[in-house]
C-alpha cells in the first residue's frame, strides 16, 4: 500500500522508486502482486505518468488511512515509553495553535525530550475533526465536537472577546452588551467559526437585532486581532490567542452575557504515554 500510494503521489514508476530507494523493477513488481491480489487493476500506465482506475479511486482513500495508521501505531509505541525517535502528532486550530498551545508544548518537551512533536495546524473545526478521523494526527485538541466516538477528555473552555484599540470609548467598559455595537465596523476571518452552518459572527448579532458591518476581511485570526488594535473594527477573537497577539495598543472586552465554548483532546485511540501526558498539561492549563 506505501508503494502504491508513492506511484499515486508521484505519478510515476521513476519517481516513486527513488523516493521509496527501491528498483523500479522491484516497485512495479509489488504494485502487480498487489493488484493480483485484489483481482483488477488500480493504476492505468500512461505515455507520460499514471492515473487511477475506478477501482483505485475506491481503494486511494482506505490505503491512505491504513499506512497512516500503520505509522501512527509505531509513533505511538515509540512515544508511550518516551523513547528518543518518537513523536507525537497533535492537530489543532489555528487559534488555539497560537495562544493556548506555546505554554503547553514547553512544559511537555520538559518532560518528554526525547520525543518530537509535530503540530498540524487547520483553519476550522470541521476540516480538524475530518484530518483527525482519517489519521493525520494522534490527537486533536479543539472545539468539543458534537458527535465524536473515539475517546473525548474535556479540557475546559475557550472565552471569545472583543479586540479594541485602547483609546476606544468602550476600553473603559468592563464589559459591554453586542446590541450596543450596532453602528460599528467589524473585522470578520475565514477562520471564524461556524454554529449550524452559518457565521458565528452574523448569527449572534442576528440574534441581537442587526447584522454586522465588515470593514476588512483577513484569513487569519491573529491578523483580525492586530488590524483592530489599528483602529480598523471591532474584533471577536479567542481571548487566548488575542492576548498573545496584542500589545499595549488594545484592550480585550468581554461581551456580557459571556461568549464561551467548550474545548477538548479528542482522538481514535485511547490516549497513553506521551499523548496521556500532553492531555494532563492541558487539562492542568487555565
Amino acid at each position: 500500500m506505501e508503494y502504491f500510494l508513492a506511484v499515486v503521489e508521484e505519478s510515476s514508476f521513476t519517481r516513486a522508486a527513488e523516493i521509496l530507494y527501491v528498483t523500479q523493477p522491484a516497485l512495479s513488481h509489488q504494485i502487480k502482486a498487489l493488484e493480483r491480489a485484489l483481482g483488477g487493476d488500480l493504476l492505468e500506465r500512461m505515455p507520460r505518468g499514471v492515473r487511477l482506475t475506478a477501482m483505485g479511486r475506491a481503494y486511494l482513500p482506505h490505503a491512505q488511512l491504513a499506512v497512516r495508521s500503520a505509522r501512527q501505531a509505531e509513533r505511538a509505541a515509540r512515544a508511550a515509553t518516551g523513547a528518543a525517535g518518537g513523536e507525537l502528532h497533535v492537530a489543532t486550530v489555528h487559534a488555539l495553535a497560537v495562544g493556548l498551545l506555546p505554554g503547553v508544548v514547553a512544559r511537555w518537551r520538559a518532560l518528554h525530550p526525547g520525543v518530537r512533536l509535530v503540530l498540524r495546524e487547520y483553519a476550522s473545526t470541521e476540516t480538524l475533526e475530518e484530518q483527525l478521523e482519517r489519521g493525520a494526527a494522534d490527537l486533536a485538541v479543539g472545539p468539543e465536537p458534537k458527535d465524536w466516538t473515539g475517546p473525548l477528555i474535556p479540557a475546559g473552555r475557550e472565552e471569545i472577546v472583543l479586540v479594541v484599540p485602547f483609546d476606544d470609548p468602550l476600553a473603559g467598559r468592563a464589559a459591554v452588551r453586542l446590541a450596543e455595537l450596532a453602528d460599528r465596523d467589524w473585522i470578520r476571518c475565514a477562520m471564524e467559526p461556524r454554529v449550524q452552518g452559518e457565521p458565528f459572527l452574523d448569527r449572534v448579532c442576528g440574534l441581537a437585532g442587526f447584522t454586522p458591518r465588515t470593514a476588512v476581511h483577513t484569513e487569519h485570526t491573529s491578523t483580525a486581532v492586530r488590524m483592530a488594535a489599528a483602529g480598523i473594527g471591532i474584533v471577536a477573537a479567542p481571548a487566548h490567542l488575542a492576548r498573545s497577539a496584542i500589545g499595549e495598543d488594545c484592550v480585550l472586552l468581554p461581551v456580557d452575557p459571556p461568549w464561551h465554548r467548550p474545548l477538548a483532546v479528542f482522538s481514535r485511540q485511547p490516549l497513553t504515554g506521551a499523548a496521556r501526558s500532553f492531555t494532563d498539561l492541558l487539562e492542568e492549563t487555565p
